[in-house]
């Protein structure tokens, strides 16, 4: 998205490594990675932290951001969920075929164009990418773990419940009571995803610790 800020630090940076020796053991041709969680877990900084790792390494990369793809714009996302009742949040809230129309364009080495929201204006940009030498696509939100054509799916197991310090201090929404109900879905939705995940990460408190 843009405008967004990022408030990276070690672990993000460890975690990011951690992925990049793994991708870099078993990569072969284009190579896409997702990074699922819930709510202020770090999937973007991690996302960051990898593809600037890449970037290092002279591997031509490119990040997607799924807060991108919602169907609805950003302005009108509450009431629209408030009207349609808090079962209508979940993963059938994206345009997946915007997704999967940027993945073909990846994979054939295609121009794409993909949505970016503002940040500043709450509106829905479009962007015009050329996928040509891209080697590597990142993608990160909530529900990428859904991507079938991912070559690794990474899962981020903190709970918004862990993160609702974070959230509070960044201001980024208000937490009333509506927004608590919208993260108990997202919560129920994404752990419901979790089992198509083949990576896990969790940030500790002293260490970071992966397995499969």
């Amino acid at each position: 998205m843009l405008n967004d800020i990022l408030l990276l630090n070690k672990k993000h940076e460890n975690a990011a490594q951690t992925i990049f020796e793994k991708v870099q053991e078993e990569r072969k041709g284009k190579y896409i990675i997702t990074i699922s969680g819930e709510v202020e877990t770090g999937k973007c900084e991690v996302a960051h932290m990898l593809g600037r790792l890449m970037k290092n390494a002279g591997i031509k990369v490119k990040l997607l951001h799924m807060d991108n793809y919602y169907k609805i714009p950003p302005l009108q996302r509450t009431e629209w969920r408030k009207t349609h009742g808090i079962d209508s949040v979940g993963f059938e809230e994206y345009e997946w075929h915007l997704v999967y129309r940027n993945i073909i364009d990846f994979r054939s080495g295609e121009k794409s164009v993909f949505p970016c929201v503002d940040l500043f204006t709450d509106q829905i940009d479009h962007i015009t990418t050329d996928f040509k030498g891209i080697e590597v696509l990142i993608i990160e939100g909530l529900y990428s773990v859904k991507i079938e054509d991912a070559n690794l799916k990474v899962f981020i197991e903190m709970t918004y419940h862990e993160t609702m310090e974070e959230q509070i201090k960044s201001g980024k929404e208000q937490l009333d009571e509506f927004r608590m109900q919208v993260l108990e879905r997202e919560h129920q939705v994404v752990q419901s995803l979790k089992p198509l995940a083949d990576f896990y990460l969790d940030f500790d408190t002293a260490s970071e610790i992966f397995h499969y």
